[in-house]
């Protein structure tokens, strides 16, 4: 029989860690229930993040959508004066 080991590497808050310890236990119990796990061991480690902050997916998506929306906008500005010119 052929096993494979699966890893996942999060990285949280300090201050949020034992809650999502705590959740991913409660996540392998349900998982247990359906499918067989062997072994599992869920490790904290303290990790030391130098500079700023990146920004992530969604928050890019959403400067991204308002943009948008601001271009629009300003579009609808640009042809209501020509109209109004026209007019």
């Amino acid at each position: 029989m052929e096993y494979r080991k699966i890893n996942i590497e999060l990285v949280v808050f300090a201050d949020e860690a034992d809650a999502v310890v705590a959740e991913l236990n409660s996540a392998i119990d349900r998982l247990e229930e359906s499918h067989a796990v062997f072994g599992g061991d869920i490790e904290t480690a303290a990790v030391e993040k130098s500079g700023t902050r990146r920004k992530s997916a969604l928050t890019h998506t959403l400067a991204a959508g308002d943009a948008a929306v601001a271009a629009v906008k300003l579009a609808g500005d640009k042809i209501a004066g020509a109209y109004r010119k026209v007019i």
